[in-house]
């Protein structure tokens, strides 16, 4: 059976089938237990569960990932809500250092399963430090995995699926889709394989590649040119940032010959880039046009007046669009 859930239901749902299904599982995090987190993710859950299972810790990011190495490394599988990305940095020495290096430098005798969860992402009119999109610093990083959902299907599919990866695995969750709409979501356990990108929309004459937020504007922007000018636009969904699925990527551009990479992050040294090298080192011969990036600019998030000027905007990628299809 299915029932249509937001994307934070389907979150919640996730974790209490997996706390419900395996006591080595337990939550972490600031607030998360008898508030039920900032946004509400992991509400009645410490009712359920108990406050061993579901513990409200100090306000420590570095202490929080740090602890939930030390718990993954001794048979249990912390699931760590940091409560924006941007407030991570204190704790970017412990995934970096400690979580990605683990299985590398105790060649495979220790491994570290475990999920850090958090919001990322403009446009909820958030102050400083809540609305960054920084998710290259990870994508660099051998030994971690980097995922990014972006319908409430894909999420709780996704989440189930790194709460069950044996390595560490960074859950990033759009904010600003966490109760934008509902779809359809089943009630039973699956999988979403990480690492996979999903064709959410074929195409023959570009392709656009999205995740996240960015994935409705990418859509919206799909229909529009097809509207206004006849052209057909594949949209793929990366869902996972590290490790990309190169081969989706390379065979949606062998078939249309153009693309558009939409991503809300700053331009400069963004996932765009790196897409346009695989599209470069693999099917540049099958380009008829350069590929477009459409994104945040290089700038730091900017307050509330202005927000919405820094976030890629469907119109803003139908220009893109139009530019590459008359190149």
């Amino acid at each position: 059976m299915t029932r249509k859930l937001t994307m934070i239901q389907a979150i919640t749902e996730a974790m209490e089938q997996k706390l419900a299904e395996d006591p080595r599982v337990m939550l972490l995090g600031e607030d998360i237990g008898v508030n039920g987190g900032v946004f509400r993710a992991t509400e009645d859950l410490i009712h359920k569960y108990g406050a061993n299972r579901v513990v409200d810790t100090p306000l420590a990011e570095a202490g929080i990932i740090g602890a939930s190495i030390g718990l993954a490394m001794n048979g249990l599988i912390p699931v760590v809500e940091i409560q924006f990305l941007a407030f991570i940095y204190p704790g970017f020495e412990q995934i970096v250092s400690h979580a990605a290096r683990m299985r590398y430098r105790t060649r495979g005798q220790y491994h570290v399963p475990m999920v850090i969860r958090t919001p990322y992402g403009a446009g909820i009119r958030g102050p400083e430090l809540h609305s960054e999109s920084v998710e290259t610093f990870f994508a660099h990083v051998p030994g971690l995995k980097v995922v990014a959902p972006s319908t409430p299907y894909d999420a709780k599919g996704l989440l189930i699926a790194a709460i069950e990866d044996p390595d560490p695995v960074l859950f990033l969750e759009p904010t600003k889709l966490y109760r934008a709409f509902k779809e359809e979501v089943p009630e039973e356990m699956y999988r979403v394989p990480i690492g996979k990108a999903k064709v959410v929309r074929e195409g023959t004459d570009l392709s656009i590649f999205a995740w996240g937020a960015m994935l409705r504007v990418a859509e919206e922007a799909a229909k529009q040119i097809e509207r206004e000018q006849g052209a057909s636009c594949e949209v793929v969904d990366l869902r996972t940032i590290y490790p990309l699925d190169r081969d989706t990527i390379v065979q949606s551009i062998k078939k249309t010959g153009r693309a558009v990479v939409v991503h809300e992050a700053h331009k400069t040294a963004g996932m765009g880039a790196e897409i346009i090298s695989i599209i470069n080192d693999e099917a540049l011969i099958y380009l008829k046009a350069p590929v477009k990036r459409i994104t945040g600019f290089d700038v730091p998030v900017p307050q509330f007046s202005i927000e919405d000027d820094y976030l890629p905007t469907p119109a803003r990628v139908v220009s893109g669009i139009a530019e590459t299809l008359t190149f």
